[in-house]
C-alpha cells in the first residue's frame, strides 16, 4: 500500500515533498502475440508472448522546472502508471507527466504526442480506444477524446469536478468515467455530451468501473461497492457491508457474482443482481492490483507478490513472487502476465498451475544491445 500512499501524496501536494517521487506501475495488454507495457524506466516495452523476447522504445523524457517533476528540475524519465491500449498499428500510453504518446506497434517509433506542446495535469489512468477515438482522463478533472490516427481532439475536453485517476470504459457508444468528485459520468462517445451522472457514492472513486450485463459496478473510498443501471445511472444497489479499507482495483464478474478486491486484503463477493454478500475471502495482504478471469478462475496478486487462483470461492496459492505488485494483471491464452516493482520484473505464469511459461524477464534496457 506504500506506493498508493506515495501517489496520493504526490498528486495532492503542491510543490516539493521531500523523498516522495512517483514510481509507476503500468500493466500490460496483448495484441498479435506481443505484450505491451510501460517500464519503470519510462519506455514502452514489447514482449513476445511466445518466448519472452524484448524490444524497447526510446526513452521518454520530460523537461521542466515548474514542478511537474516533483522535486526534480531539468530532464527526467516519464513515469508510466496507465496500461497501454492497442488499436490498428498504434500503441497508446499515458505519462504521469501529462502527455499521451502514440507509438508504431511494430517498430516502437513514436508517431505523435498529445498535447504537442506543453503538458496536461498528471495522467494516472490509461487510455482506451473505440471507434477510432482514444479516450483518457486527467488529474485536471477533464475527459479527453482524440482522433486515434492523428491525435487531434475529437471533441472538447469534458470537465468533471475533480481528479480522474481511472481508465475510461467504453460500451455501447457510452464512455463511463469515475472521478474523485464521488461521481460516475456517462458521456456520449461520439460527441462528449453527458448522458447522465451518478452521485450515489459517498467517497472519491479511483478505480476503473466494470460494465457487465447492463450494469456499471465500481468501488469507492467510502469502502462500499455500487451498482448502477448502465442506461440511466439509477442505483441498483449499494453493498450492505462497509469494507475495512478502500476499493482500488477493478472488480471482476463471473456467473452471477461480482468479485471486488479491497486494500483490506479481502475479496468481497456480491450477487450481481441484488448486491447481497455471498462471501469475503481473506488474503491477509492488501489487494491493489486488478485481477483477471481465466477459465472460471479469478487470478489475484497481493501487494506482497503472492499469486492466487480463486475458484468456487476457494483460494489456492500459485506462486510467491517475493516482489511488490501494484500493476493490473493481464491474461491471454491461459497465461497471466504480472509486472512487479522490485527488479522491474515480468512474469508469465500458466494460470492453471503457476508454472512459468518462460524465465522471468527484467524490463530494464541493457546499456548496449537489446
Amino acid at each position: 500500500m506504500l506506493l498508493v500512499v506515495l501517489l496520493l501524496v504526490g498528486l495532492s501536494a503542491s510543490g516539493c515533498v521531500s523523498g516522495l517521487q512517483p514510481v509507476g506501475w503500468s500493466g500490460g495488454v496483448v495484441a498479435d502475440g506481443t505484450l505491451f507495457l510501460g517500464s519503470l524506466e519510462g519506455r514502452l516495452v514489447a514482449v513476445s508472448t511466445a518466448d519472452g523476447t524484448l524490444q524497447w522504445s526510446e526513452q521518454m523524457t520530460v523537461t521542466s522546472s515548474s514542478g511537474i517533476l516533483g522535486c526534480t528540475t531539468g530532464t527526467a524519465r516519464v513515469v508510466l502508471y496507465g496500461t497501454p491500449a492497442v488499436a490498428g498499428d498504434l500503441v497508446y500510453i499515458t505519462g504521469y507527466t501529462g502527455k499521451l504518446y502514440a507509438f508504431d506497434k511494430g517498430s516502437l517509433q513514436k508517431r505523435w504526442v498529445y498535447p504537442p506542446e506543453g503538458y496536461l495535469a498528471p495522467l494516472v489512468g490509461g487510455p482506451v480506444v473505440a471507434q477510432d477515438i482514444v479516450y483518457f482522463g486527467a488529474s485536471d478533472g477533464r475527459v479527453y477524446a482524440l482522433d486515434a490516427a492523428t491525435g487531434v481532439e475529437a471533441w472538447e475536453p469534458f470537465p468533471t469536478g475533480d481528479k480522474i485517476w481511472s481508465t475510461p470504459v467504453v460500451a455501447d457508444g457510452t464512455v463511463y468515467v469515475t472521478c474523485f468528485d464521488k461521481k460516475l459520468y456517462a458521456l456520449d462517445a461520439a460527441t462528449g455530451e453527458p448522458r447522465w451522472v451518478s452521485d450515489e457514492a459517498g467517497g472519491a472513486i479511483a478505480s476503473t468501473p466494470l460494465v457487465y450485463n447492463d450494469t456499471v459496478y465500481f468501488g469507492a473510498f467510502d469502502r462500499y461497492l455500487y451498482a448502477v443501471d448502465a442506461a440511466d445511472g439509477s442505483l441498483r444497489w449499494k453493498s450492505e457491508i462497509e469494507a475495512g479499507n478502500w476499493f482500488w482495483a477493478t472488480p471482476v464478474a463471473y456467473g452471477n457474482a461480482v468479485y471486488a478486491p479491497c486494500l483490506d486484503g479481502k475479496v468481497y463477493v456480491f450477487d450481481a443482481e441484488d448486491g447481497h454478500e455471498i462471501d469475503a475471502i481473506d488474503f491477509e495482504e492488501p489487494l491493489s492490483s486488478s485481477p483477471v478471469l481465466v477459465d472460471g478462475a479469478i487470478i489475484i496478486a497481493s501487494e506482497e507478490g503472492r499469486v492466487y487462483s480463486l475458484k468456487d470461492n476457494q483460494k489456492r496459492e500459485l506462486k510467491n513472487l517475493g516482489a511488490t505488485v501494484h500493476a493490473p494483471l493481464y491474461a491471454s491464452d491461459g497465461v497471466v502476465y504480472i509486472h512487479t516493482q522490485e527488479g522491474e520484473a515480468l512474469y508469465a505464469l500458466e494460470a492453471a498451475t503457476g508454472t512459468e511459461k518462460w524465465p522471468v524477464k527484467t524490463l530494464t534496457k541493457p546499456e548496449t544491445g537489446g
